[in-house]
């Protein structure tokens, strides 16, 4: 059992990126992102912000999963953000022509979601009412 005061603060899902310089001009282009940081030279780790969400991007050479996984779990989330409210966040990104790989729509349990793939295959859930 943790002491009473020690609480978790966030979460920063690490995504592995092939192109480091790539993923950034995507989550900071398209996404509206900020880069925290960008470490080494030539930078191999990154993390970018918005809001309340942060992601690190890691650098990766060849695949992270096995050829196969994408296909066999297409929909397998990399990360969720949570959202007050889904749907202005999902208008802001079609106007910024970002490809959605689940449109915007209303879960059985009352969540408003869409999904966004990154340009290396990492889907990124957006959660909100």
């Amino acid at each position: 059992m943790t002491d009473a005061k020690t609480r978790i603060l966030a979460a920063e899902p690490q995504l592995f990126v092939a192109d480091l310089e790539a993923a950034l001009a995507f989550y900071v282009g398209k996404l509206g992102f900020n880069v925290v940081f960008a470490y080494g030279e030539p930078p191999f780790y990154a993390q970018v912000s918005r809001d309340g969400a942060r992601l690190n991007l890691r650098h990766a050479d060849g695949p992270v999963f096995d050829n196969g996984f994408r296909k066999r779990e297409a929909d397998a989330l990399s990360a969720t953000l949570t959202l007050t409210d889904a749907e202005p966040l999902y208008r802001e990104y079609r106007a910024a022509g970002v490809a959605f790989h689940q449109a915007l729509r209303t879960e059985p349990w009352g969540a408003r979601t869409f999904v966004v793939a990154d340009p290396d295959g990492n889907l990124i859930a957006f959660a909100g009412s």
